[in-house]
């Protein structure tokens, strides 16, 4: 799809079903000029850009139905799949580089540092999976966290790793010591089903309620409610170049734009002020009770903590 801020002007470039089953994710190469997608048929498909062509078909890839994709650099990318398997292709190869299966659950997201050297994999078995992708091996598992890890980012210019879990948690790894959480911060969400960084410290979430959460981490604060599909679980987030939208989808079938810019200029100190307990989330948007009209959301000034009713309440304190 083609977006735009004028109404009546997003439009379908084109559209591909070359697989069989259903499409579990979508990526786009370093470069802007592929896009990976895998499906519960197994296999990986590398299509143009600009007219869809399919370029690479990698049939029966893994021996369960994949579940994500991450592109490392312009020649290597990693995929996950249901049973917990790993994989690190090399296209210049045509084949893995790497296999291993160290988790036991599906494999729900990847992160990998800004050397393409350390993989990260967030598994349904509450494990944080550490690879090597230079040296292509396994180099540790964390212990299990309460939950499913549903997601998985790079803070902190690389020395804080944040999860979010099934179980509405988030928990903070160092860089050097993966074997178990630092940290840990409970959300008053269902979940935390995705998650995207959008400065070196704040998060945007969304979870099963509908409801698209701003999260500082260190100090772990909810800032307040960005958007929301209402009443709708949020699948996925996605920050457009640049780092002024936010895209978000979820069980409503619909993609929703939100300008998250404002957040950049949010300073977070450790004093926090006191809040009434189950007190409404505060909208950081104006279009955050979900009208879903307008299709972008203008961020609210810094002195206009408007409430939102519909998203509930959240905790604001660390563990």
């Amino acid at each position: 799809y083609s977006y735009s801020c004028t109404e009546g002007e997003n439009r379908q470039l084109w559209s591909s079903g070359h697989h069989l089953k259903s499409c579990r994710d979508v990526a786009f190469s370093q470069d802007g000029q592929k896009l990976f997608t895998v499906a519960k048929d197994k296999s990986i498909h590398i299509l143009t850009v600009e007219e869809g062509r399919l370029e690479t078909r990698i049939p029966k890839a893994h021996g369960s139905a994949l579940n994500c994709v991450l592109p490392i650099d312009n020649h290597i990318f990693a995929t996950g799949d249901d049973g917990g398997a790993l994989k690190v292709w090399d296209l210049r190869k045509g084949d893995a580089i790497l296999e291993a299966r160290q988790q036991e659950e599906y494999i729900s997201a990847m992160a990998v540092d800004g050397n393409g050297k350390i993989l990260l994999t967030a598994s349904g078995d509450g494990t944080l999976g550490v690879f090597n992708v230079k040296r292509r091996c396994f180099e540790l598992l964390s212990e299990p966290q309460n939950g499913d890890l549903t997601s998985v980012v790079l803070l902190k210019r690389g020395k804080k790793v944040v999860c979010g879990s099934s179980e509405g948690t988030i928990y903070l790894f160092n860089w050097d010591g993966f074997g178990a959480a630092s940290d840990r911060f409970a959300l008053k969400a269902e979940s935390v089903d995705c998650m995207v960084p959008i400065t070196d410290s704040i998060v945007c979430v969304g979870s099963l309620d509908g409801v698209i959460r701003a999260v500082n981490i260190l100090p772990n604060r909810v800032l307040g409610c960005v958007g929301q599909h209402l009443g709708e679980p949020i699948e996925q987030l996605a920050v457009a170049p640049g780092g002024r939208l936010l895209a978000s989808c979820a069980h409503d079938q619909k993609v929703k734009f939100w300008d998250v810019s404002a957040l950049a200029g949010l300073v977070v100190d450790d004093y926090r002020k006191k809040k009434k307990k189950g007190g409404p989330l505060r909208a950081l948007s104006s279009k955050a009770a979900g009208s879903g009209e307008d299709f972008f959301a203008d961020l609210r000034d810094e002195a206009e903590p408007e409430a939102v009713a519909a998203a509930g309440s959240d905790s604001d304190g660390s563990d």
